[in-house]
Order: C-alpha cells, then structure tokens, then sequence
C-alpha cells in the first residue's frame, strides 16, 4: 500500500524533472526497495555497486551538475523529491548520491570553470564514481557548524601554505562515502588562525600519497552508505584547488549546510513516510476482534497523527527548497525550522509503527528494526536539534522576533 504523494506532479517540475521523477520513483520501488534488508545486513563497508550503476544511468550522481555540461541541470526542489524517493525506500542508497552530490556544491557554488571542468566531468561517464564533503572531525561538531564557535575548534585538520600548494593534515571522521570515494571536498583550517576561523574549502584527490583511509564506521544505521575516517598527512593540495578564496571556507559551510539541510529533511520525510506505509499496510490487514486494526479509533488517530507528520515535514521542506531556488543568498531559517521538524517526524512515525504492528515488528526478518535505526541518522548530521534551535533563535532574533 503506498500514500497519495506523487512527486512528479510537482507543479513546478519542468518537463525533464518530473520525466526523471517518474523514473526514480520506479527504480526506488523495483531496485532499492527489494534490496534494503540485505544491504542493511551486509558487512561493514560495503557497498551495493551494482544498484548504485543503476541509479548512476538515470543521472543521480550529476543531478546538479548544469545541463550544458552534461548533467540534469536539476532544481534544488526536484533534488529534494529524488532524495525523499530514494529515502522511502532505502535512506543509505540516497546518503550515497546524496554525499556525491554535497562533494560537487561548493564546486557549482563557487562558479570556477577549471574546477567544474576538472571535478565535475567524471561523474559525467559511463562508470559510477563516488566522492565526499569531508568536515565532520573527532573533536569539532558544532565548532564547525555554527561561526561563532570557530574560536573554539581543537585539533583542526591544518592547511600550510608550500609554494603554490597546500598541504594537508589532520583527520576527518563520520565521512560518508569516504571509503569508496575518489574526491572530497575538504574543511581544513589555515595555519596560523586560531580553533576553525581560517577554514578553507579544497577538492583533494583521496588516490595519493599522503591519503590514508582510516577506520570504517560500524554505524547503527545507513548501513547501506559506507562511512569513514580520512587520514591526512602532508596530502598536497594544488593552490587552484582552493574552492571559492582562502579563508572562505564557513561562507561556502554555511552556503551548503542550508542547502544540505532541505534535502536532509527530505530524507527524514522520506523515513517517516515509509513507516507510515509500512503501518497503514498492517493496519488494514491486521484483523483483531471481528474488525481490521484501522477501524479502531485508537490505530486510526495513530495514523492521522502519522500522516500528518508526514505532510507536515514535507509542506516545510518544500517551502524552503523553493526559497532556496529562488532567494540569494540561501535562508537559514526555513531549512533548520525543515530539518528540525522532519528529524522527529521520522522518529516519532518510526516508533508508532513499531508500537502498532506489535510482536512482528520486533522481529529482525520484519524489516522495522532498520527504519527504527535509520529514523535516527538524520537528527546527528547538518545540526543537531540542538545546533538547529540556535541558528532558528539567531534568526528570529534578527527578524525582530516574527518570522
């Protein structure tokens, strides 16, 4: 059984969009779907190649990626709605095009022709290649999402000026796609600037010298996206490497987390919506006392309450994807107030499914432990609830208290 939403019908949808909509929406359902469960039981690390080839055919590794060059030349909304697909059926799978895509955003942000030229043309072939944003560190989570805690950053992976490069040390943690990626794009910190206020944005070659692939995350969820460390010790960086200018690094941070944060709240609806599914399904099937379980007051408010989260994450990220296809420079506000909502939307549903489909739900071959786990990536990466509610505080504060 599956919900109303049809995302191809997306009023503002070009004629190529929703003819790409339509696609992914069959390839979730016929090729991600049916292979969650394994995927999620796979060993550490590993990754499902021969879906993400399938995906790679219909363009989700250049979705942004300008139509002149090659690319689908997609709007920050239909990208959202090819996430929320890929979400409802398997929240890993759009992790791995996801994190592709965040390694290309600061490239197509920064309008460097040689850069796009170089970096964006390999996802242009006929073989997959998959790449990373790496900025997430042991000891620096909110020091490196929030600015005004840039001072306080520890350890930061460094930047050295050497002639005309760079070279590169320090760690990156918690990367996804860092163990199977060919390129990131990389937060590190000038030397001679305190905690993170010299970040700098670089796009590194992860095959050379001086590039180790760390430990593999054994993560609780998303198991589907290979996680990682990154280990940088005198990496050489090329100065025409630099994206954007020296120093620039928290514009394009805070440029491409608020982007980042409508998508991830499209994942999270995606979650949500799939749980929903998953115990309307239950609902009508399941028979107890001469009537199905939906014909209970109890269970159908339960389902209200789900669809209604459902709808509501969504309504939100779509009114903020459409701001940030159309207002300069990207808001803050309606993509937090997005994630924010769509983060407990995804937990909230994930455990009233559990509690409504019962004894079969607490059982591994049953698929809910998965969504359960998975419900609860999205509230760790791009802000916390926590870090969210600061930025949605400075902004009503700087709106006069009204939003």
């Amino acid at each position: 059984m599956t919900t109303t939403f049809t995302p191809s019908d997306h009023p503002l949808l070009n004629d190529d969009e929703a003819k790409t909509l339509r696609a992914v929406t069959e390839f979730a359902r016929d090729d991600v779907a049916p292979g969650a469960a394994a995927r999620d039981a796979a060993a550490t690390g590993e990754l499902d190649w021969d879906t993400v080839r399938r995906g790679h055919s219909l363009g989700l590794l250049r979705m942004a990626v300008p139509a002149e060059i090659g690319g689908l030349g997609l709007s920050n909304l239909a990208v959202a709605l090819v996430l929320e697909e890929l979400a409802a059926a398997d929240p890993g799978m759009a992790l791995v095009f996801g994190a592709a895509g965040l390694f290309q955003t600061p490239i197509l942000i920064s309008g460097d022709p040689r850069l796009q030229a170089t970096y964006l043309s390999p996802f242009l072939g006929d073989e997959p290649v998959l790449a990373c944003n790496a900025v997430a560190e042991q000891d620096n989570g909110t020091d490196l999402v929030l600015p005004q805690q840039a001072p306080y950053a520890r350890d930061m992976t460094s930047a050295r000026l050497d002639g005309d490069r760079y070279l590169l040390n320090g760690k990156k943690r918690y990367i996804t796609n860092a163990p199977v990626a060919t390129y990131a794009t990389v937060l590190a910190n000038i030397e001679g600037h305190a905690g993170s206020t010299g970040l700098t944005c670089f796009v590194t070659e992860l095959n050379q010298d001086g590039v180790t692939r760390g430990e593999t995350h054994d993560k609780v969820g998303y198991r589907t996206a290979p996680a990682g460390e990154l280990i940088f010790q005198d990496a050489i960086v090329p100065a025409e490497n630099v994206v954007g200018d020296p120093l620039g690094g928290w514009d394009l941070n805070v440029a491409q987390g608020n982007l980042c944060r409508v998508t991830c709240a499209a994942v999270s609806t995606g979650i949500a919506r799939h749980a929903l599914e998953r115990a309307l399904t239950w609902a009508t099937e399941r028979v107890q006392g001469g009537r199905r379980l939906v014909e209970y007051q109890m269970s159908a408010r339960k389902l209200a309450d789900m669809s209604a989260r459902v709808a509501s994450a969504r309504a939100l990220y779509l009114d903020a994807v459409i701001k940030a296809d159309n207002v300069l420079p990207t808001p803050a506000y309606e993509p937090a107030v997005a994630k924010l909502v769509a983060d407990r939307a995804a937990i909230d549903n994930a455990d009233a499914a559990m509690s409504l489909i019962g004894a079969q739900a607490f059982q591994r071959g049953d698929g809910m432990d998965r969504v359960l786990r998975d419900a609860y990536g999205p509230r760790i990466y791009e802000g916390s609830p926590e870090a969210l509610a600061l930025v949605i505080t400075d902004e009503l504060i700087a709106a006069g208290g009204s939003r």
